[in-house]
């Protein structure tokens, strides 16, 4: 049970969030509407649509909650802003994980923004549903939401009258998720959030271009990938190369802890020769490959492609694996907690702002409970092995491409 002056801690810490958002409110009635909506996603309310915030709030219907989501206005983006900037401050560490990922939300008919018959991973199945791609930001103190996009098929795209009716940009075109990654990535490298990495699973971390962009920025990452994904001449497939490694490069750790405890898994990791082109005469950070073995079910292997700063072990690539959950749990305690699944609206600007109100409420929970949270990461070191491309070097393991004996060298070309 909350005590009566915690109680007034959180309300004085809950406007404090509202002055800092005021500002984008032009119309004084309209923030103290957005007061309200806020309030009632964080309330206990049975379903946080329209017409239960409304009847929370005491307001006689749902008119002037639907007006501040549809047609008042306001931009949504500058709120989003404010979020990564009040989680930034709350939040905020050294080493902290941007991680990116993609949510379903179930819906019926053809009409609001977005949707179609798709995959949705939050379902586990093809069901009529709108996919909005998030970035998350992870920390010893807590994780929050910190940016969203409302993924749109070609279906729509291509159909500029559905398009209008539904309220999408006329310059809005076709983008991958990857592509929504991308450009959420680029836009939180740009906040005032300390990020040290990122990671996503394997629909983002087979971006090239994704990779490509975070090594240029000096941000290490650790980045699920196919088990198909190449690795650069003249090394093949990633889970070839995995396969390869002898039984010692194999270490159980714990990469964070779940519900039942820590989540234990086997890894093994070796770093990956510099690309000249790339990573010049001085490379600050090296290319890993690593891999994830379940205990219970050992054919069952995951892979990733790591970028890290020169003197990072393999406990720290675990860390960064493991913080992907991070946005898993995320999107359950707002959907849970705060109603980012639960609204009505159709047009594709009511979707924005919806889900950045209930990201708003939700930095909000974040940052309370970071004030109580703290963390610690584990780290170890891996055996050595000699007869393999799998090399000790250090306190590490190289994955190197053995050197042609002088009977099978290809002979010198001038």
């Amino acid at each position: 049970m909350v005590g009566v002056d915690e109680a007034g801690l959180w309300a004085a810490e809950l406007e404090s969030v509202f002055a800092r958002v005021a500002g984008r409110f032009s119309r004084v009635d309209l923030g103290w509407r957005m007061r309200d909506n806020v309030r009632g996603l964080l309330a206990p309310v049975g379903r946080k649509n329209g017409w239960q915030l409304a009847e929370y709030a005491g307001h006689h219907g749902p008119a002037g909650f639907q007006h501040l989501l549809n047609g008042a206005t306001w931009d949504a983006d500058a709120v989003r802003d404010d979020v990564q900037d009040y989680v930034s401050e709350e939040l905020g560490c050294p080493g902290g994980v941007l991680i990116v990922d993609d949510t379903g939300f179930l819906k019926k008919g053809t009409s609001s923004a977005g949707v179609q018959r798709q995959y949705s991973g939050t379902a586990g199945r093809t069901e009529n549903c709108q996919i909005g791609v998030f970035a998350a930001y992870a920390s010893p103190k807590g994780r929050a939401l910190v940016d969203r996009e409302l993924y749109l098929p070609k279906s729509w795209t291509g159909d500029t009258g559905r398009c209008r009716a539904a309220g999408i940009p006329g310059n809005r075109g076709f983008a991958t998720k990857g592509e929504l990654a991308r450009a959420m990535i680029l836009r939180a490298l740009a906040s005032p959030l300390p990020i040290a990495w990122v990671t996503g699973d394997c629909a983002y971390g087979q971006e090239w271009r994704m990779r490509r962009t975070l090594e240029e920025a000096g941000v290490g990452y650790v980045l699920a990938v196919p088990k198909s994904q190449q690795l650069h001449a003249p090394f093949g497939r990633i889970d070839h190369a995995i396969a390869q490694a002898p039984e010692e490069a194999w270490e159980r750790m714990s990469c964070d802890d779940g519900a039942k405890g820590p989540r234990l898994y086997d890894w093994a990791a070796a770093r990956l020769p510099a690309i000249d082109v790339f990573d010049g005469d001085a490379p600050t950070h090296e290319r890993w490959i690593l891999a994830r073995r379940s205990m219970a079910r050992p054919d069952e292997t995951a892979y990733y492609m790591a970028y890290a700063p020169n003197g990072a072990t393999v406990g720290d690539l675990v860390r960064v694996a493991g913080s992907r959950w991070a946005i898993e749990e995320a999107f359950q305690a707002a959907k849970n907690e705060c109603g980012l699944d639960q609204y009505e609206v159709r047009r594709y600007p009511g979707w924005y702002r919806h889900i950045t109100l209930a990201m708003l409420a939700h930095a909000f929970l974040a940052a309370l409970a970071a004030r109580t949270i703290e963390k610690g990461a584990a780290e170890t070191t891996p055996p050595a092995s000699s007869l393999s491309p799998w090399q000790r070097s250090g306190g590490s393991w190289m994955f190197s491409f053995p050197a042609p004996s002088p009977a099978t060298a290809p002979p010198h070309t001038p």
